[in-house]
């Protein structure tokens, strides 16, 4: 797939060999929004990473050949949770991002599901899922719940 940018993106099923890569990188990407809320410990966001890893749900972000993030897109009995979509902060702002969820959705939206993700208070990111219909449905000092119904 290609988006506006000039970059070429692509998912591929993640694999169990990519998970030290993976981790490395959640780290990289969330550490500005962790250490913002005084909550980064470089073991704890690796691990997070490591134990929730599900090879068969996740999917690899390639940008002109390159690893360069991750998704998870798992079915859940409310439908499908996103859980550590993250891309490589030298990518930020190029709509890959934009490009790369609006193909999960689009799946979802296929399958009728719910979509529903958290994101740390104050991240940037809430407003790209604002944009592509989340809303809030809870909060707490950390995280925002929130929920998006399919599209038909």
């Amino acid at each position: 797939m290609n988006t506006s940018t000039t970059a070429t993106w692509a998912l591929r099923p993640a694999l169990p060999e990519d998970i030290e890569a993976l981790a490395e990188l959640r780290a990289t990407a969330m550490r500005p929004d962790l250490e913002r809320l005084g909550r980064y410990d470089e073991h704890h966001v690796r691990r997070r990473m490591r134990d929730g890893y599900v090879p068969g749900h996740t999917s690899v972000v390639v940008v002109d050949g390159e690893l360069a993030g991750s998704v998870t897109l798992r079915p859940v009995d409310s439908g499908l949770r996103l859980e550590n979509f993250c891309l490589s902060p030298a990518l930020h702002g190029r709509g890959i991002g934009t490009a790369v969820l609006r193909s999960l959705l689009a799946r979802a939206d296929e399958q009728g599901a719910t979509v529903r993700l958290d994101v740390l208070q104050g991240s940037a990111a809430r407003t790209l899922y604002e944009r592509h219909g989340f809303t809030e449905e809870r909060q707490d000092p950390i995280d925002v719940f929130m929920v998006r119904p399919p599209v038909r």
